[in-house]
Order: C-alpha cells, then structure tokens, then sequence
C-alpha cells in the first residue's frame, strides 16, 4: 500500500501543531504574521494569541484525523476532512469569541 497521503497529512499536522505550540508557550503577538497583526486589533494582544494557538492546535488535527483514517479508507479520509473543518470552524469561532 501507498501511505503518501498519510505521511504528508501528519508532517503537515505536526507542522501546525509546532506552530500553536510555540505561540502558546510564547504568547507573542509578533509571531503572527504581519497582514493578520494589521487586520486584527484585539483588547489583549497575549489573550488573543493563546486562544488562536489552541485554534490551530484544533486546526492541526484535522490533517492528522484525515491522514490516520486515510490508511483504512480514502472515502473515509474525504468525508473526515469537510467534517473536521466544520466543527473546527464551529469550535475556532467559540474560541475567539470573548478575545475580539
């Protein structure tokens, strides 16, 4: 079997989740980068980070949902993707909600 897709899923995964991992740990808004620092102005800039890092964080499982049901099952891999993204969706906005 060809596990291409997997792999490229979880390293794609895992590069999302480094990335709300080092705005979590940091909270420095400066990481952002700088079109979305422009376009945002939140009331508290270290709040505002922590909560879009555990929304990459959600972000980042959905690749790595998509790349473990992929072994078993493409079909399954393109229905958890669209469903991942609405409930990430869902979840983000929940997240964001009290920092904007």
């Amino acid at each position: 079997m060809d596990y291409g897709f997997t792999i490229l899923m979880l390293i794609f995964s895992a590069a999302i989740q480094g990335y709300a991992a080092i705005l979590a740990i940091t909270k420095n808004y400066d990481l952002l980068p700088r079109r979305a620092a422009i376009a945002t102005n939140p009331k508290d800039k270290k709040k505002y980070t922590l909560q879009l890092a555990k929304v990459l964080a959600l972000v980042g499982l959905v690749p790595a949902l998509c790349g473990i049901v992929g072994i078993w099952s493409p079909a399954g891999a393109a229905i958890a993707a669209p469903v991942g993204l609405v409930m990430t969706f869902w979840f983000g906005a929940k997240f964001m909600k009290d920092v904007m």
